[in-house]
């Protein structure tokens, strides 16, 4: 492991991540500002929760030691695209940018938003059927010469900086903001099994990295190796390791707000039949009875 001044003192500008702070920054500014000429006060702390915890920590992977030093150190690149897929968006999804947008934008703006929401890409992403195969097809690219490519090439890492914590947002999303993601309880259990095997699945990256006695993007050396510098082999097992430990420890926080989403869904489903009458209840039942036949 490197020297804590070295981890302290590793500071470099990406001009993607820069971009994308910029960027998110001020729309969800603009957001607060209209929400306020509107009659709507924004939490304080979903503020400070989305510029510090959500836009600190991304701009801390990026810019920070792991954007340093991630094209030389194969765990460093890791930790920094794990943590910008499992955890930013999470971080970011605390100050609840859909209800704020929702609050801010216009009714044809609002129209055009749920567009978006509903449609099948997103759908497909913001669920835990499609994000899993996802996520296992960019960590499967670490068991291929590709890897290689994604830390040394600007273009590849200026996609990876926008692009993985989007994709991130898109599965951690529907969890936070339930109102925009409302599902049947009977597909949130769908949901809740097929994390149990996405277990199983993100832990197959790590192992065959841990596991693996060769290495599998052929570089073997560095241009500017330092003195802490991993070798090639050494370097690959413990980006491994780093995978599938995080990998598997973010599924239960992940589990967890599926259980507390199922249970909402629930008493939601529920409290809706309580307001029925008896004569609409009859008729869901007989509605039912002839679907059935």
């Amino acid at each position: 492991m490197p020297p804590l001044e070295i981890l302290l003192s590793s500071w470099r500008l990406d001009w993607a991540a820069a971009a994308f702070v910029a960027v998110t920054g001020i729309l969800y500014g603009w957001g607060m500002r209209s929400a306020a000429l509107g009659g709507h006060r924004w939490p304080v702390w979903r503020a400070v929760a989305f510029y510090v915890l959500g836009l600190g920590s991304f701009t801390i992977l990026t810019c920070g030691f792991t954007g340093v030093y991630g094209a030389e150190q194969r765990w460093a690149f890791t930790l920094k695209i794990s943590l910008l897929l499992f955890v930013v968006p999470l971080l970011i999804g605390l100050g609840k940018p859909l209800t704020l947008a929702r609050a801010a934008l216009a009714p044809r703006g609002r129209s055009a938003l749920d567009k978006v929401l509903s449609s099948r890409p997103v759908r497909f992403v913001s669920n835990s059927f499609g994000a899993p195969l996802l996520g296992l097809a960019l960590f499967s690219t670490f068991l291929t010469p590709a890897f290689f490519t994604l830390r040394t090439d600007p273009v590849a890492g200026a996609l990876l900086t926008l692009g993985v914590p989007l994709l991130g947002m898109l599965m951690a999303l529907p969890i936070i903001e339930e109102s925009d993601f409302q599902r049947s309880s009977a597909y949130l259990t769908l949901e809740f099994m097929f994390v149990f095997i996405e277990l199983l699945i993100d832990a197959v990256p790590g192992i065959l990295l841990s596991l693996n006695g060769q290495v599998l993007d052929h570089m073997m050396s560095v241009s500017n190796p330092q003195w802490w510098f991993r070798d090639a082999l050494q370097d690959q097992q413990f980006a491994g390791n780093l995978l599938w430990f995080i990998c598997e420890v973010l599924d239960l926080p992940l589990i967890i707000l599926m259980f507390i989403r199922f249970s909402r869904s629930d008493k939601r489903e529920a409290g809706a039949f309580d307001d029925l009458t008896d004569e609409q209840l009859d008729e869901l039942q007989n509605q039912h009875l002839r679907g059935r036949h």
